[in-house]
């Protein structure tokens, strides 16, 4: 039997950033329910701010550019645990290229 995704959200305890990953925290464990081992809050400092799926990288505050908002993060998480699940109204269209318009 595949084990289950563990999420950890490192946070800088010096930039206050609890709120926030216990905020997230609290979105993905409402999306994703039983398909999650866990979801970890890890303090740290120096401004990091890094969401962990496993040993996969899905969000990093300096490579990234901030913070994601909450259906950018399901949507990666979804993306790397559960590609084939529809996220429903907080799915973020797909990029592609636009068709040519006519006229």
């Amino acid at each position: 039997m595949e084990s289950k995704p563990q999420v950890i959200i490192e946070y800088c305890t010096q930039c206050n950033w609890l709120l926030r990953s216990s905020w997230m925290a609290q979105e993905l464990l409402f999306t994703f329910a039983d398909d999650l081992a866990s979801v970890t809050l890890k303090p740290a400092t120096g401004g990091t701010f890094v969401i962990w799926v496993n040993e996969h990288v899905i969000w990093e505050r300096k490579r990234d550019g901030g913070f994601p908002d909450a259906p950018t993060l399901k949507q990666r998480v979804r993306d790397v645990c559960f590609p084939e699940r529809s996220l429903g109204h907080s799915d973020l269209p797909r990029h592609s290229t636009p068709e040519p318009r006519d006229g």
